[in-house]
């Protein structure tokens, strides 16, 4: 795909706009589908929504001076920020809340560090060419939701996901002032139907239902690996809490107890049984970050009601192969235009 077909995409969006049904299987752009584009970038988003997802998944963080910025990390990424002069951030990178959005924005996060062990992940990334400024740096969640509105899509989602820790506090806002900016923004912005609020850290998930019960919450949850938030036998840090032990070592029943509307759970934690558990409980399942058609394909069989994924053009022919979207295909350009990657 050349660099070109890109700004193809933006315009289109920008001057027709996609309109797209609703569905009820979830497809969801992982960071805005990293593996095509620069992860939580406009470019990444707009795109994603060429091919037509159900979600944009993204993250936010704060700055300095109270703006909701996307990114994935609490800090500038040491292998995805550039200074003006092009040198990556020094690891492990300032800290968002300690930096004003005009010196947050004054950073280049539109490529992966040549060579580094990221950039081996997605091989099929592709930088932007050209200067425009607003394709390479970190966006604000406003600007996100205006991206959708210019579009035209009534039907697209945001997954927002709240990136703070219980064991650093200093490096994000305190629960009630991050939970308080977010829904300030989204009420001001009239957006309150069209998104989820995720995250790891249930403590600001129950804010959330306590001030916008009728925003879905999204409890994500990942078992196994280097990092797992929960356990099954007692509470941790990041569940506000709610212990598994006290519901007969399910997180299913802990979700609901929590007062949950999605489990969202690494894709490896899940089984059959536990989705069909889910169900009977009224919860929906939506596993992340599934990039391999076999996984896809195997998941949807076994019931879960979304995937998250770096590669939405994946797991949407999957989808449709499985008879759970309609073959639509993409917006259609100008036939001189490239066409999209091979499904």
């Amino acid at each position: 795909m050349r660099h070109s077909f890109f700004f193809c995409l933006w315009a289109a969006l920008l001057l027709a706009g996609v309109a797209s049904p609703a569905l009820a299987f979830d497809i969801e752009a992982h960071r805005g589908g990293r593996g095509l584009f620069p992860e939580n970038t406009l470019q990444a988003f707009a795109a994603s929504l060429l091919w037509r997802v159900d979600t944009l998944e993204l993250d936010v963080g704060v700055t300095r001076d109270g703006v909701l910025v996307v990114s994935h990390e609490r800090r500038l990424h040491p292998d995805l920020a550039r200074d003006a002069a092009g040198n990556y951030v020094a690891p492990p990178g300032p800290l968002l809340i300690e930096l004003p959005l005009a010196d947050v924005q004054s950073y280049d996060v539109s490529q992966i560090r040549p060579g580094s062990d990221y950039a081996k992940q997605f091989p099929e990334q592709q930088a932007p060419s050209g200067t425009n400024p607003s394709v390479r740096r970190i966006p604000t969640l406003k600007e996100v939701i205006d991206l959708v509105r210019r579009a035209g899509n009534d039907h697209v989602r945001l997954n927002i996901e709240t990136k703070l820790d219980p064991a650093f506090p200093a490096e994000a806002p305190d629960p009630q002032r991050f939970v308080t900016l977010l829904l300030d923004l989204i009420d001001a912005e009239q957006f309150s139907g069209r998104v989820m609020i995720q995250s790891f850290d249930w403590r600001t998930l129950q804010l959330v239902q306590q001030r916008a019960p009728a925003i879905p919450t999204v409890y994500l949850t990942i078992q196994h690996g280097k990092a797992p938030n929960v356990s099954l036998t007692q509470a941790t840090r990041w569940t506000a809490g709610f212990d598994p032990a006290d519901h007969g070592g399910s997180l299913p029943r802990t979700i609901h107890a929590a007062g949950g509307k999605v489990w969202s759970p690494y894709f490896a934690d899940i089984t059959p049984e536990l989705i069909g558990e889910a169900h009977a409980l009224g919860l929906s399942v939506v596993v992340w970050t599934v990039n391999k058609p076999e996984d896809m394909a195997r998941l949807i069989d076994g019931g879960v009601d979304g995937i998250i994924s770096d590669r939405p053009d994946l797991l949407r022919s999957v989808a449709m192969q499985k008879g759970l979207v309609k073959l639509r295909g993409m917006l259609h350009l100008h036939s001189s235009e490239p066409k999209p990657p091979a499904k």
